[in-house]
């Protein structure tokens, strides 16, 4: 049987950076506000640990999102397939990432595709022409983490 797994990504600030990607690759921002207000009512989680981010409330450090289309818990917001989580960490990224993502994408081609991640905050760090082994951009979302638009 195949496991379950999500990527999670380190970050700074966990909700801007979640809504970056949502925008990047048109998924959604789970919203754990049912589940959230749950455990404040019943005492099980302080309110120093929640933090609302546009009408939502949600665990002061963490954001996620999910593929539209893939199943979710209603209560939790937590998606049970192809999902991004973002944990706010104490240092800045340094050094290259050892794992990124590819963006794809559609009919209107690659130079589409850039354009549309950079006024969402991404910047073009190199293009590589490899002709017919391929052609992508490296770039960075808005946290210094690299990915490739392709």
């Amino acid at each position: 049987m195949p496991l379950h797994w999500k990527l999670v990504i380190d970050s700074t600030n966990a909700p801007a950076l979640a809504d970056f990607w949502a925008a990047a690759l048109e998924y959604e921002v789970e919203d754990p506000t049912p589940l959230v207000e749950q455990l404040l009512a019943a005492g099980h989680l302080p309110e120093d640990a929640v933090v609302e981010h546009r009408g939502r409330r949600t665990f002061r450090g963490y954001a996620a999102i999910r593929h539209p289309e893939d199943p979710y818990d209603a209560t939790s917001g937590v998606g049970h397939g192809r999902r991004l989580l973002f944990q706010d960490v104490p240092e800045r990224k340094s050094g290259k990432n050892r794992l990124h993502l590819d963006v794809h994408g559609g009919p209107g081609g690659l130079d589409d595709l850039v354009t549309r991640l950079e006024t969402l905050g991404a910047t073009r760090v190199r293009e590589v022409d490899k002709g017919p082994a391929g052609h992508w951009w490296v770039m960075q979302d808005p946290e210094g983490n690299e990915f490739c638009a392709t």
